[in-house]
């Protein structure tokens, strides 16, 4: 079934954590679908670089840094629009995979500002904005860690549960409003930063998280997903997808080949 062309009042679409991973991802599969994309992120020299490719392959796309904990950044990005078709809620990470009893506080901070407060600063700033637009749709990019736990995750596991209520919340609270509240939920995921970041930078652990895995999913699978979900008939709501490579069955049943 072909996708739905976006209409002309809801072209834009905000994607955070556009730097790499599936925010970049998603942002190519966005543009492609004829969406002005804005791409935020904190690294400024990657979502321009990526603006820069978009550009060049006949698509329409702007780099915006920011970071989504600050509020009052936030808030001055959203002055810039009138209306806003798409936000991809994808900004936020996981840090670390101690048990409760030793986990660092600070990471559990860290990723609750991200994924959680990120998610609800630039929900609130954008929501007058899809609004407006009469046909908005917002994305919250969560992950199968907001469904269920798993030994050594409980941060980023009640980070990812949280952003998961938000999401339903928000739901309920908006319903008879032109905006559809989507959420993505991603089981084991390989990119180029996620596991590398979560253990600090050392490599040798974070090949670990994959290793027997004939095939992960990839950030373009994502940002498939999330790009069909966008794309429906307005009137068509995808509540909650959970995605996951054939491998894996739960958050800790995964086949590994020897």
């Amino acid at each position: 079934m072909a996708t739905a062309a976006p209409s002309a009042a809801s072209r834009i679409a905000v994607v955070t954590g556009a730097s790499s991973g599936i925010g970049a991802a998603t942002a190519r599969r966005l543009a492609e679908a004829g969406y002005r994309v804005v791409l935020t992120a904190r690294r400024k020299d990657r979502i321009e670089a990526l603006a820069e490719e978009l550009t060049a392959a006949g698509h329409s796309a702007a780099a915006y840094p920011l970071d989504v904990t600050d509020r009052a950044a936030v808030d001055e990005f959203a002055t810039a629009f009138k209306t806003v078709g798409v936000l991809v809620n994808n900004a936020g990470g996981a840090l670390g995979a101690d048990p409760v009893a030793t986990g660092d506080p600070d990471d559990w901070r860290t990723m609750y500002e991200t994924n959680v407060l990120g998610t609800l600063n630039i929900t609130q700033a954008l929501l007058p904005k899809l609004d407006a637009s009469g046909d908005g749709t917002v994305v919250v990019v969560s992950s199968t860690a907001g469904h269920a736990t798993y030994e050594g995750g409980a941060g980023y596991v009640a980070a990812k549960h949280a952003e998961h209520v938000l999401a339903e919340t928000l739901r309920l609270e908006i319903v008879g409003r032109p905006v559809r509240v989507i959420e993505i939920a991603p089981g084991m995921v390989r990119t180029e930063e996620f596991a590398l970041t979560r253990f600090g930078g050392d490599t040798e652990k974070a090949a670990k998280v994959y290793q027997g895995v004939a095939e992960p999913l990839t950030a373009d699978d994502v940002a498939d997903t999330i790009a069909w979900a966008v794309t429906r008939p307005p009137h068509v709501n995808i509540d909650l997808l959970v995605v996951r490579p054939r491998a894996q069955a739960s958050n800790s049943k995964i086949h590994r080949e020897a």
